[in-house]
């Protein structure tokens, strides 16, 4: 049986969308920063599930670690025919205030190395009857967010790169689509840097469960565009129907860092 491959998959999303394929007995490539956490993860999977799991303790905001990872698979002969590419995370400040080192870290990760990594597999994809790419954005993807904009700026890459996959991809084996969550129960807010928020938002979150059975489930329906929640769906078409100044100015007020 072959294998899917998350990336960012030691907790939040990335951990209940590997459950979610374990329990329809998916075999499982984890990947993240993480490897005794990973390697606990996997020992649950396999005994709660009788899946093959394997790990590989990585930091993709690294340059280069896309060929790390592609390596491991070939070196491996692992059969991967479904890649999420989970990982990802924001920093929480105005650009003047953000180091560069931190703000190139995040791009690197959320933007080059997703899309390296969709490119140095897709041969591999295409070897199976059908295969699939899953790769995650956020709503914040859909408009400019003031104090979040580098994070909301390269989620909104990954929207447009994965809609432009799917395009090329269209002719063969390899469906891909885009998952873009609203507020969600996991570390983001923490590793943001955005405690201030963490009461508040968590009135609007779905659980990280919720959104990992949404994104599984229209994976493999082959949807181009996932967006779980109907508030969180409704708050993306405002964004196409009103004057872009009129979300902005809510993000700006919603995500308004201290003084």
């Amino acid at each position: 049986m072959a294998f899917a491959l998350l990336t960012g998959a030691s907790g939040g999303i990335g951990l209940c969308m590997a459950y979610e394929l374990a329990s329809k007995n998916h075999d499982l490539l984890l990947v993240a920063r993480s490897g005794d956490k990973l390697k606990s993860i996997a020992a649950s999977i396999t005994e709660k599930y009788k899946v093959k799991v394997e790990t590989l303790s990585l930091d993709l905001s690294v340059a280069g670690s896309a060929n790390t990872l592609a390596a491991w698979v070939t070196s491996n002969q692992y059969p991967v025919d479904i890649l999420i590419n989970n990982a990802g995370y924001g920093i929480w400040g105005t650009i003047e205030s953000t180091p560069q080192a931190q703000l190139n870290n995040m791009m690197q990760l959320n933007m080059i190395t997703l899309a390296e990594v969709c490119q140095l597999l897709i041969p591999e994809l295409k070897k199976h009857p059908k295969s699939y790419i899953l790769n995650v954005a956020s709503t914040a993807s859909y408009q400019a967010v003031p104090t979040l904009a580098t994070y909301a700026a390269s989620k909104s890459f990954v929207v447009l790169f994965t809609r432009g996959l799917r395009k090329e991809l269209s002719g063969s084996t390899v469906s891909v689509t885009c998952l873009s969550p609203g507020a969600t129960s996991t570390n983001f807010i923490d590793r943001a840097g955005m405690d201030s928020l963490k009461e508040r938002a968590e009135k609007f979150s779905m659980s990280p469960e919720e959104v990992a059975k949404s994104a599984i489930r229209g994976m493999f329906k082959g949807k181009a565009e996932i967006i779980p929640g109907f508030v969180n769906w409704l708050s993306v078409q405002f964004t196409y129907l009103l004057p872009k100044s009129i979300p902005e100015n809510i993000a700006a007020g919603l995500y308004k860092t201290k003084p």
